[in-house]
């Protein structure tokens, strides 16, 4: 007898197999659950309807069964072939926990990369990497809430062996303390901070200050701590009201770079090996070493040469460290000499140096040995490009040495004039800090119930609920004129933002470090020298229509996006309608919770609010 199925039940039978009643009835019951979430979501969540409203959101207890839901849908296979497109992303395996492209050494020994050059990121290695989503460790916990989450880290949110703290051996890193499952950056009899402390002092009075506390008036603002430990100087610079920014090699376990943003310090991957660093020219206002291990008597002195490019005239260079031999010292010294710094101080192991304010000082005889760049060397991208044997920038408008800053936090009309000779506006940066601070205002009528609570609950407990998650950190994609950061510092917000200008976009980075900010220089089309879960917040205006007109993946960004942002983070997404309705597709995927919000003052432009979930295995 010819006994015809339905064409539904047939499909279900592909996709489940012969299976007892018992299977039967557990798959329409967990049926059941999804569509009823599905339908719950896309009539009544708080995240995926478009409205002009930014009122707050309730959230409900609904929320874990919520997302366990989901997680459970997409483990599901789809019954049709033609709906592959909208599946969700799968996770990534264990192994890729921390996770971070571009540092692949087998495969770029592979490449032919040798004598240090495979320790170092080559993007270029990178093979087409399956589409996934990075889980955080079992025991991933929300960092804790300023000033504690400073100083207290969850052990499971990074990953660091009981050996390590054995074998640290430079002086920040001496400052940690296991204790069960939290790792602690004090001491208890504050000993060992005071070495810190000490030490920023000492720094202070060997260029001529009478504590670290006058650093700000005398011009140094930013720091770069090459090497730093795990931020410990930084978070007391940081204390002191100065930007320092950690910069460390990419190590597999026991990072100084996770660690320090774990801490919700500035911090970014980067080394001296082969290629120039992700900054303009004179950058820094201060660049210190503390046994960071660099070899700066090798390769003819072109990691010294590195550190002149970025260093701002008047700068001060300052190395300590045991290991630094007579043999060595006198090689530093000479190279020092060529390029003109001063040694203006040495205190048993500590030296610091000062970069010359005269940029006539490089044409002289006497220093003549290390050429001057061309100018199409004077690359003011520097994006990963050779490291370079000759001295860069000593004709640009922004030669002003450091001790000439005003004293106010804002940027000088005189300051900006110079930048209005690299295309820079006066009206177009006044303009974008207007727009930041309204754009930060509404914001916050969305976000504020859900950040910087001071609900007595402290984060960190059992996957916590807002308000009691909170932003440290803020990430802006697309920074422009650093109009997001400015309106942070006005709104009298904690958070520190780390500014990135796209690659082959206006380079503003200048601009940015020249008001005491902190920024970068990236390629979105490649991904992000960081570790996973290190941002609390990613803001973007405008780069979704960038990236397209570059010819990159939406996906790959959202995916990135995805693999820095921490558990319960934030995005923020402003572009024009059609990219940001690809993005709101690919959120789907993702399972971001995401709104679309409607700018009542401009009918092409959207705004994209999104919530990364706190997912657990």
């Amino acid at each position: 007898m010819d006994v015809r199925i339905p064409w539904w039940l047939y499909k279900l039978q592909i996709f489940s197999g012969h299976r007892r009643p018992r299977n039967w009835l557990l798959l329409c019951v967990v049926s059941v659950f999804v569509l009823v979430a599905l339908l719950s979501s896309s009539s009544s969540g708080p995240f995926n309807t478009r409205t002009t409203s930014v009122a707050p959101e309730v959230y409900t207890n609904y929320r874990r069964l919520k997302e366990h839901t989901a997680s459970d849908y997409i483990e599901l296979k789809s019954f049709s072939s033609g709906n592959n497109d909208l599946k969700g992303f799968r996770f990534c395996g264990k192994e890729r926990e921390d996770y971070v492209p571009c540092y692949n050494v087998s495969a770029n020994v592979l490449a032919g990369y040798k004598d240090g050059e495979e320790f170092d990121r080559h993007c270029e290695v990178l093979q087409d990497q399956p589409h996934c989503l990075v889980r955080p460790p079992r025991d991933y916990k929300t960092p804790l809430s300023w000033p504690v989450g400073r100083d207290v880290i969850w052990n499971a949110n990074v990953k660091i062996s009981k050996d390590q703290f054995l074998s640290s051996g430079s002086m920040t890193k001496r400052l940690m303390l296991l204790e069960e499952n939290q790792i602690s950056f004090h001491s208890d009899d504050e000993l060992i901070f005071d070495g810190v402390k000490d030490h920023s002092r000492q720094v202070a009075e060997m260029i001529g200050l009478g504590s670290d506390a006058e650093f700000w008036q005398a011009g140094v603002r930013t720091v770069l701590d090459i090497g730093c430990g795990f931020g410990s100087f930084g978070a007391h610079l940081l204390s002191l009201k100065l930007m320092a920014v950690c910069m460390a090699a990419y190590e597999l376990t026991g990072s100084q770079v996770q660690l320090s943003l774990e801490r919700g310090l500035p911090a970014i991957i980067g080394n001296f090996i082969s290629r120039k660093l992700p900054f303009p020219s004179l950058s820094y206002d201060m660049i210190h070493c503390a046994q960071c291990g660099v070899s700066w008597d090798q390769k003819d002195g072109m990691f010294l040469i590195e550190v002149n490019r970025i260093l701002k005239p008047g700068g001060y260079f300052v190395l300590h460290g045991t290991s630094i031999s007579t043999e060595k010292g006198s090689m530093i010294e000479e190279l020092t000499h060529k390029i003109c710094w001063t040694l203006i101080g040495r205190q048993e192991e500590t030296f610091v140096w000062q970069k010359t304010i005269d940029p006539q000082c490089y044409l002289s005889s006497t220093q003549g040995v290390i050429p001057v760049c061309r100018e199409e060397q004077e690359d003011t991208h520097s994006y990963y490009q050779p490291l370079a044997s000759c001295i860069a920038v000593t004709a640009s408008e922004r030669w002003v040495p450091v001790q000439n800053k005003s004293s106010d936090s804002h940027i000088t009309p005189a300051e900006l004039e110079i930048h209005g000779k690299y295309r820079v506006q006066q009206d177009e940066f006044y303009e974008d800090f207007e727009s930041s601070k309204s754009a930060l205002r509404n914001y916050w009528s969305l976000l504020t119930p859900l950040i910087f609570s001071d609900h007595p609950k402290r984060p960190g407990d059992e996957d916590p609920l807002p308000p009691y998650n909170m932003i440290r950190n803020v990430m802006d994609m697309n920074a422009r004129f650093g109009g997001l950061n400015s309106a942070f510092l006005e709104a009298g917000k904690s958070a520190w933002v780390m500014n990135v200008a796209p690659f082959k976009a206006r380079n503003t980075i200048p601009l940015i470090l020249d008001q005491g900010f902190i920024g970068v220089l990236h390629d979105w089309c490649e991904p992000f020298p960081t570790y996973p879960r290190t941002y609390d917040m990613l803001h973007a205006n405008g780069l979704l229509s960038h990236l397209i007109s570059e010819g990159c993946s939406v996906t790959n960004l959202l995916l990135e996006m995805d693999r820095i942002l921490r558990p319960e983070g934030w995005v923020v997404l402003s572009d024009k309608l059609g990219p940001i309705e690809e993005a709101r597709v690919i959120t789907t995927q993702i399972r971001w919770e995401a709104r679309v919000i409607d700018l009542e003052n401009d009918s092409d432009q959207r705004l994209l609010v999104c919530q990364k979930p706190f997912v657990r295995k």
